[in-house]
């Protein structure tokens, strides 16, 4: 009967990998099918009340689009405007005067300020943000976002200033130091390769690494170094930004030493009458203006900063959408949280760009008609996700896995860890629903329980590399909405590649 139940519970997952990956059906398509689909089992298999099932649904829509879908928006908002005010083109110029070898760039942009917006934000931002810029650059715009969803996976951990690791702590009664100082340890080996991995995607294969070796050592240990320590003496908030911080300035001074003269097939193009011109520091400080109030303003408002993120936390709306047992209580923050501190940003970043307000409202308007369908996709992800949790489908699916596995359980707890990353496309999320689960079966099993729950992160966040929210995310951010079969085809032998190593560390940090 179990094994029957998994059998069913699994079938909306199976269903999205069919579609996306064979079909090549739009995200948006596929994901309300898998909605459909879940709905109708978790109503006459599982036996969960139509009315319960709907609230479901709807919680998961009021999820969606608060605080997920306001990130998303206000992320390419941000990039669209910047766009329009022409400072693309100077940041372009400036990126170029650091290195014009789009490998360098990458590994800047997508790999350092990439983790910089998951530690400070999260909710999207570390893909919608770099992958744009990568793609606006002149980077082959799916090879962008590949590396940026591969190069996302490990800092999830410690996103949004360390909310996953917390919110673990909270749902397990193991301390967040313990679980910050195992998960940097669990995650160390794919914390160095990722910027490796990077550079082969977007150079096209492991030759790639040709002539940027050294640049790229430097950025991964320039990151993994203060990552790991920051994470074993602070805790779980700070690891991401210190070492997204210390990874960029070290990159930027490794390229400056070790690839002056990058190879030409990896260059990318620069308008040479701009090329030509220089840009003085006040026009540099204009043109990065939304960038750096956006840096600011999260760190201002953050728990890093408590008397301000405790004066503007006050203003939020707590709510329960489900009508049956267990609901969650839905938060939602109307000042504090990445969303509205990145449009703010965005509009004094624009105002001061001399983008007039129409401007302003235009692109807002055209950056919505461009993404309806990824904001669609999204919401029915999470309401997807939501039906299932609530209806009891996902815990038959882990439950089935611990009785199969018994005594190589680590073998698969990373995967258990993913198949929630890929359901709900959140770290949080993952730890909620399948934390007490591998923390429990750790006990069980006469293990460490920091140690399986630092496992059931890292699955997290491998898991949102092929999920359909992050796909769809990506697309978005380079204007290829209904590409989302392509990427995840694309994406798919990363996440093998990644779930199979995590698996082999995990097993082999219980000897």
């Amino acid at each position: 009967m179990l094994f029957f139940k998994f059998l069913m519970a699994i079938l909306p997952i199976i269903w999205l990998i069919i579609a996306l990956s064979g079909l090549k059906m739009p995200g948006y398509k596929a994901c309300s099918i898998a909605l459909v689909l879940t709905l109708v089992l978790a109503i006459f298999f599982w036996k969960l009340d139509a009315v319960y099932a709907a609230t479901g649904v709807l919680e998961g829509i009021l999820n969606a689009l608060w605080p997920i879908c306001l990130v998303i928006v206000a992320a390419l908002f941000t990039y669209n405007l910047i766009l329009r005010t022409g400072a693309m083109d100077s940041i372009k110029k400036m990126l170029a005067g650091v290195s014009r070898d789009k490998r360098v760039l990458t590994l800047i942009i997508g790999w350092g300020f990439g983790i910089f917006m998951e530690g400070m934000a999260g909710f999207g931002t570390a893909v919608a943000i770099p992958a744009s810029m990568l793609a606006g650059l002149g980077l082959n715009p799916f090879a962008a976002v590949i590396a940026c969803l591969v190069a996302n996976t490990t800092p999830t951990a410690f996103g949004s200033v360390g909310i996953p690791l917390v919110t673990l702590s909270a749902v397990t009664k193991v301390g967040a130091n313990a679980l910050a100082a195992n998960t940097a340890i669990i995650e160390a080996l794919l914390f160095f390769i990722g910027p490796f991995v990077m550079v082969c995607i977007v150079g096209g294969g492991i030759k790639a690494l040709k002539g940027v070796f050294i640049v790229t050592l430097v950025a991964s240990l320039s990151f993994l170094v203060p990552a790991y320590i920051t994470a074993t003496v602070l805790g779980a908030e700070l690891p991401d930004i210190v070492g997204s911080i210390c990874s960029m300035v070290c990159t930027i001074a490794a390229a400056k030493v070790f690839n002056k003269v990058p190879q030409e097939e990896y260059c990318i193009e620069v308008n040479k009458t701009q090329e030509e011109r220089t840009l003085s520091f006040g026009n540099a400080v204009q043109a990065w203006c939304p960038f750096i109030l956006i840096f600011l303003m999260l760190m201002f408002t953050s728990t890093l900063c408590t008397p301000i993120h405790d004066a503007i936390a006050v203003f939020k709306t707590s709510a329960s959408v489900y009508a049956g047992k267990g609901a969650n209580t839905l938060t939602f923050s109307w000042i504090n949280t990445p969303g509205i501190i990145i449009f703010i940003a965005a509009i004094i970043g624009g105002i001061i760009q001399g983008a007039k307000v129409s401007l302003m409202f235009d692109v807002l308007l055209n950056t919505l008609k461009a993404n309806w369908k990824t904001i669609v996709t999204i919401c029915a992800v999470m309401s997807t996700a939501k039906v299932m949790s609530y209806s009891g489908m996902i815990s038959d699916i882990a439950s089935l896995l611990v009785v199969v596995t018994g005594g190589a359980y680590p073998l698969i707890s990373p995967l258990i860890g993913s198949i929630g990353g890929f359901v709900t496309g959140s770290g949080t999320s993952t730890s909620v629903l399948f934390g007490g689960l591998q923390v429990q079966t750790a006990q069980n099993l006469g293990l460490s329980a920091a140690w399986m729950g630092a496992a059931n992160t890292l699955g997290a966040g491998i898991g949102k590399m092929i999920c359909p929210q992050s796909i769809a995310i990506g697309a978005s951010a380079i204007g290829k909405s209904g590409s989302e079969s392509k990427i995840l085809r694309s994406v798919f032998k990363y996440y093998i590649c990644y779930v199979v190593i995590a698996g082999i560390i995990c097993f082999v940090g219980t000897l």
